[in-house]
């Protein structure tokens, strides 16, 4: 009599990895592509916010100067992004130039909205949307480009003046940001982060420290997070 054993226990766990082996091809598959089209999604955010901030801190290419050419190269970046999908339609030449030049046209007119209109929604008081003008340019973008994509995002606090500090029971603090700075701007905002679940505030910090703000949670009269285009005061 044979003594040939077969053990099939070891046979259905290799079955099973067998099995398994192309869903986790698959699941692989799917984790790669979704990161391909968030980094296509996320990339104009970082050309437009972290290459403002570069250039205006890092090169001190000045305010406009920096906006400018970040704006430029993100619109530049979204017409090419709507040429190659308009190619991979099927549009001919001429339909692909007219829309990558409309959709880098929409994309600067974007950045002009940005910097002049912030819904009463997203602001603590009508006080706050009166300051807004007085941000700094980079600031107010960066401050609508998180309501584009979190549009329940409120900013508390933006221009203050020492007898504000006071009245919140505060000692001035004259190095604030918050202050109308040497270019004529303030260089920092409050967000509102009670009423909203952790994980998103610690989401909306880590997206404004990667395009380069820095980002501090802090308790004055109230837990906010506090963005600046300077150190956290």
């Amino acid at each position: 009599m044979s003594q040939l054993r077969i053990d099939y226990a070891d046979l259905r766990r290799a079955m099973a990895r067998a099995r398994s082996l192309p869903q986790r091809e698959v699941a692989l598959h799917a984790a790669r592509v979704l990161a391909f089209w968030a980094a296509l999604a996320g990339l104009p955010f970082v050309l437009l916010l972290r290459g403002g901030v570069l250039a205006y801190r890092g090169w001190g290419l000045g305010t406009w100067l920096s906006l400018a050419l970040s704006a430029l190269a993100t619109a530049w970046l979204l017409g090419m992004y709507a040429w190659w999908a308009s190619q991979r339609l099927g549009a001919g030449p001429a339909a692909r130039r007219l829309v990558a030049r409309g959709v880098f046209g929409v994309a600067l007119a974007y950045v002009a909205y940005a910097l002049v209109f912030i819904a009463s929604a997203n602001v603590k008081s009508d006080r706050v949307r009166t300051e807004y003008r007085s941000m700094h340019p980079i600031l107010r973008v960066a401050s609508s480009a998180l309501i584009l994509v979190d549009p329940a995002a409120i900013v508390t606090d933006a221009g203050r003046m020492p007898r504000d500090y006071r009245r919140m029971g505060l000692a001035p603090a004259e190095a604030s940001l918050h202050f109308v700075q040497a270019d004529g701007y303030v260089h920092a905002l409050d967000l509102r982060t009670e009423g909203r679940s952790e994980v998103r505030n610690r989401a909306t910090q880590l997206a404004f420290w990667m395009l380069g703000f820095h980002t501090l949670r802090h308790v004055g009269t109230a837990d906010h997070l506090h963005v600046s285009l300077g150190m956290p005061d």
